[in-house]
């Protein structure tokens, strides 16, 4: 074992992030009862978990990104609207209650979302890297930059 951290497989933190921060769009409109928000809120970590399961790649934090993404534009994210028909939202009270551009990206420590096409990035949660295993590596990385930069350079003027 030269791994000095478990692998973090545990997608708990993130997913609670992006459950609260869309459970906390349907309470601002106060349709939606505190009983049914609790059902809503564990059926959705239950169905992320689920839906992430083989696609959780802490030490490639940004792979399958695009399958975790949250999205709504116009149409609603399947999770979403199959979860609220759980605790009997329709659709249509979706659309009222959610953005209707909404992306939400759940990735290894980090979870971000945005609002509209154009808007800015805010990030929900945001959690510690490891530091000994990648931290090691992003020195070893800066290390080898440093030293493969100069001799490409050394290559084209010589070639020239």
């Amino acid at each position: 074992h030269h791994e000095l951290q478990p692998r973090r497989s545990d997608m708990g933190p993130e997913i609670s992030a992006a459950v609260g921060f869309i459970s906390s769009l349907l309470r601002t409109r106060g349709c939606v009862s505190e009983q049914q928000l609790q059902v809503f809120s564990g059926a959705l970590q239950e169905a992320l978990t689920e839906h992430y399961k083989h696609h959780w790649f802490p030490e490639k934090p940004f792979k399958g990104s695009g399958y975790r993404c949250i999205r709504i534009n116009h149409k609603m994210d399947p999770i979403i609207s199959k979860t609220a028909n759980q605790i009997g939202l329709s659709l249509s009270q979706l659309y009222q209650l959610l953005p209707s551009e909404l992306t939400l990206w759940v990735d290894p420590y980090e979870v971000s979302y945005r609002i509209g096409e154009n808007g800015s990035i805010c990030v929900l949660y945001e959690a510690m890297k490891p530091v000994n295993s990648c931290g090691m590596l992003t020195c070893k990385n800066q290390l080898m930059l440093g030293r493969t930069s100069p001799s490409k350079n050394y290559i084209m003027t010589v070639s020239s």
